[in-house]
């Protein structure tokens, strides 16, 4: 799916006690919807641990970082910046366009998804504010309908190495199987 380039998830902002769930789930949709790595703020310790974590259990590759300064990583990034702003280009208009921009290798796309005012020099710097709807709605339904657009649905076959575990897919049901076995169920709650 995503061979050639590198697509990373940077969390702008993080206010602790009032934004650890909200920035958990980036990095837990960043993880499942094709995203390379997840980039938080210092500050997000729990949510480094908890997304790590579940990459342990449920597979990778999948790189979690913590970083101190949010604008270096912005301004020094070498490829494509996409900031998802409610008040940017609406998705539709833009996707293809982000897809061809998007060089190979390293540092290729880094997806903005901010979890508090974010400055202007982040709308200046990032070479496409996207938008998905002009609505106000979550950031993590933004990056999900994003990455989907992103990867055209790619992202959804992937396969995951190293589990210890995985779900088995099911009309009805909670069944967690060990990686290595094909029958032996666990209570998956």
């Amino acid at each position: 799916m995503n061979e050639t380039r590198e697509v990373a998830v940077l969390r702008y902002g993080h206010r602790p006690g009032r934004d650890d769930r909200m920035t958990t789930h980036v990095g837990l949709t960043a993880r499942a919807l094709g995203a390379d790595r997840v980039i938080f703020p210092d500050n997000a310790g729990q949510s480094v641990e908890t997304v790590r974590g579940v990459t342990d259990r449920f597979g990778g590759p999948f790189v979690v970082e913590r970083r101190d300064d949010q604008r270096a990583v912005v301004r020094n990034w070498q490829g494509v910046v996409v900031h998802l702003t409610m008040y940017g280009e609406p998705i539709q208009d833009v996707e293809a366009e982000i897809r061809t921009a998007t060089p190979a290798g390293d540092d290729a796309l880094l997806v903005v998804v901010g979890g508090e005012k974010v400055p202007w020099a982040l709308y200046e710097r990032a070479d496409f504010n996207v938008s998905v709807t002009s609505q106000p709605h979550s950031e993590i339904a933004g990056l999900a309908v994003f990455l989907d657009r992103f990867f055209q649905g790619e992202e959804l076959d992937r396969e995951w190495v190293g589990a210890d575990r995985r779900v088995v897919p099911e009309a009805t049901g909670k069944t967690v199987v060990d990686a290595g076995t094909e029958g032996d169920a666990d209570d998956g709650d």
